[in-house]
């Protein structure tokens, strides 16, 4: 497996440094190359409150290449390979060892990005592998925190005009962070027929709405709209977000498979209701929100409470991932009622901390509450340093046990023009 990570990247570095050498023989053919480097060697640590605690060593290699093609203006091509390994050194972690809690970066290598594009007169088309990260990420996300990241093959258009902007997506496969080969939510890859709409349009300055429908097949529609917008009061900036989803039955099933209420399978039906509203202020550095989010319970003949598979999930409702496949049951729902504190030091770094509380949507079920905090430092242009740590204190009638998650983490990144 370590041949075949390492004869990836290599072939890539080998195919860019062919663009550079013969880059007079290839100019009819390929652009403007672009090498782009990441090296990001991480150190994670788990206590779950179960007989072993995680640790985990892990490095993402990627190496990727953006460059024209065949002299066209608006053509271009984006491949980009990664690797996730350990190296042998820590591996006291599920996937590599079950007996330890989970850390998601289990060792793999693949194609993360491979793809054309053509843009012209305000329209982009898109035909390959791509990254996509829609608004927050809450519904359509890279997971771009686990070590492989999220990726989508997909046709797609997107078109600007003026303060208008509308993308229309087709996803024949989700390429998902996991190193277990399959064709599930839960594994390697979800091989779908899946379509994502979504239209955004700049009102005013202070405010941006958003309207979407993502249609999951198999699973569920998530239909919403979402207003966001940011107000100069004086000396403090404020922030706001507004956002509404509904989950339906989905519109593209195929499926013949046995509906199991309350797991990760796939559904064909669904009923249940989410919203989120958040406020902030900024000022001379400081930072100070709150925020209310609600995945609502599971309702009339609805065999789930609302879930967005597809989104980058560490981001939402604790850095613990407590709840990053839903709640116990995966029919209760889930409130989350949080307060941030965040201050930038400019070349001294940033730092946030996030308080949680989360309850049952239905019943108000008493879970935990959480402690976040993040210190971001930028060493040099290249090479930035993340501290990070999550306490989650789980309530004795909640049904959770406690958990605490440390992580340390490099991040170099480099860019060249060949």
């Amino acid at each position: 497996m370590k041949k075949i990570k390492m004869s990836l990247v290599a072939a890539i570095a080998a195919a860019a440094a062919t663009t550079g050498a013969n880059a007079g023989a290839l100019d009819s053919i390929l652009s403007n190359p672009k090498l782009d480097l990441e090296l990001r060697p991480r150190y994670e640590y788990v206590d779950a409150s179960t007989a072993n605690d995680a640790k985990a060593f892990t490095i993402r290699t990627a190496l990727g290449a953006q460059f024209g093609l065949f002299g066209v203006n608006g053509l271009n091509a984006q491949i980009q390979g990664m690797s996730v390994d350990n190296f042998g050194l820590v591996t006291d972690y599920d996937p590599e060892n079950t007996a330890y809690p989970k850390v998601l970066d289990g060792t793999q290598a693949r194609v993360t990005q491979a793809n054309i594009s053509y843009a012209k007169n305000g329209f982009v088309g898109i035909l390959g592998r791509k990254m996509v990260v829609l608004d927050n990420a809450r519904f359509i996300g890279n997971v771009g925190w686990r070590q492989m990241p999220q990726t989508y093959d997909l046709a797609a258009g997107i078109y600007n005009y003026d303060k208008l902007s509308v993308l229309a997506a087709y996803v024949t496969q989700v390429n998902r962070i996991f190193n277990t080969d399959g064709d599930s939510l839960t594994s390697n890859k979800l091989s779908t027929g899946t379509v994502l709409l979504h239209a955004t349009y700049k009102a005013m300055p202070a405010l941006t709405l958003t309207a979407y429908d993502y249609m999951i097949q198999n699973f569920a529609d998530h239909i919403g709209i979402r207003a966001t917008g940011k107000i100069n009061a004086g000396s403090v900036k404020l922030a706001y977000e507004a956002e509404y989803a509904k989950q339906n039955d989905p519109t593209l099933d195929d499926s013949n498979e046995p509906l199991v209420p309350g797991t990760l399978t796939m559904y064909t039906k669904q009923d249940a209701d989410y919203y989120k509203l958040g406020l902030s202020a900024t000022m001379s550095g400081f930072t100070v929100g709150a925020a209310y989010e609600v995945l609502g319970e599971a309702s009339g003949d609805g065999q789930r409470e609302f879930y967005t598979p597809l989104a980058t999930l560490h981001a939402m409702n604790g850095w613990a991932d407590v709840f990053a496949t839903g709640t116990k049951d995966n029919l209760s729902g889930l409130t989350d009622a949080s307060v941030k504190l965040a201050y930038n030091a400019g070349k001294f770094g940033k730092l946030v901390t996030v308080y949680h509380k989360f309850e049952s949507d239905a019943g108000s079920t008493d879970y935990g509450t959480e402690i976040d905090a993040a210190y971001n430092f930028k060493i040099n242009k290249n090479l930035g340093l993340l501290l990070k740590g999550a306490w989650f204190d789980a309530d004795a009638n909640g049904g959770y046990t406690d958990t605490t998650k440390y992580w340390v983490q490099l991040d170099y990144k480099f860019s060249a023009k060949l």
